[in-house]
């Protein structure tokens, strides 16, 4: 056979396609935050209308603004390129959104299956805030595996923990600890712990180095190139809410504040790496089939 000298024809595919690929359609439904492209304003869906003989699209963001645009192409949901268009006849798009749906970590989303019993393995961390990004993320995940997330309210007491769980191979503890870098206070107790008889191959702490996990979503999230550094001996999340703006003054500002943080944080890839990648570590750990 005579070789071909000039290879395949590079006309032949979809080479018009943009870079992020090709609008597809997505329902205009209440509550998808979307973007868009032209002016980088990002939002959340509070309702579409008719105006002015066109339909337009309502997009209020973090700090309760809202904006109106016209209903269409133009948009992007999670960085790629999606046509909005009026809720109907949805039973197609649906149909297509479904058999292409995935959980906020990523997993593709198993349809029809029940939570599995609780398995004997556990994940522990460390307060309420970081159980709630968990569960916001991996929940769907977790509930399947049947892994159930625990609070340590801090790590003071781990070695005790550890010692009351009797870990096993068929009963593994994972358990992720904030601030967990060198030289601090957390090494030490971690170091401790697992030092101690109660621990042993059937027991993983890993950290990720965030003061508060609160710092584990990517501050773009909330208008900022970087999270601000706030002053020793000022509290560090009424600083925050301080700088965002917010009110701050008391624990029930905090909670709240907490509550508009999270809501920022659609999938997984609004949460820094060093927080992923650890979750993930226990995920795997407390997952391995019992021998």
């Amino acid at each position: 056979m005579t070789p071909d000298r000039y290879g395949a024809d590079v006309l032949s595919g979809d080479w018009r396609a943009p870079r992020r690929g090709r609008s597809v359609p997505l329902p205009a439904e209440v509550g998808v935050v979307v973007e868009d492209v032209e002016t980088g304003w990002c939002g959340a869906i509070t309702r579409v209308e008719k105006a002015g003989g066109m339909h337009v699209v309502h997009l209020e963001d973090r700090r309760g603004r809202s904006k109106a645009f016209p209903l269409g192409p133009g948009f992007l949901l999670d960085g790629r390129p999606v046509e909005l268009v009026a809720v109907k006849d949805t039973t197609a798009i649906d149909a297509a959104r479904k058999a292409t749906t995935r959980t906020a970590s990523g997993s593709r989303a198993v349809a029809g299956v029940t939570a599995r019993v609780a398995a004997g393995s556990r994940i522990f961390v460390e307060g309420r805030h970081d159980a709630e990004l968990v569960e916001k993320v991996w929940g769907d995940d977790l509930r399947i595996e049947g892994v159930v997330v625990e609070l340590l309210e801090g790590v003071d007491d781990l070695t005790s923990v550890i010692r009351d769980f009797k870990p096993t191979a068929r009963r593994r503890m994972g358990v992720l600890v904030d601030h967990l870098v060198p030289g601090t206070k957390e090494a030490r107790i971690v170091a401790g712990a697992m030092a101690s008889p109660y621990a042993g191959e059937h027991v993983l702490v890993v950290g990720h180095p965030y003061i508060d996990v609160w710092q584990s979503v990517r501050p773009e999230r909330l208008g900022w190139q970087q999270w601000p550094v706030i002053p020793r001996g000022r509290s560090w999340k009424h600083g925050i809410l301080a700088e965002l703006g917010w009110p701050h003054e008391s624990q029930a500002d905090v909670a709240r504040g907490w509550k508009q943080i999270l809501a920022t944080v659609r999938t997984y890839a609004d949460l820094q790496p060093e927080l992923l990648g650890r979750v993930e570590e226990l995920i795997d750990f407390v997952t391995v089939p019992s021998p």
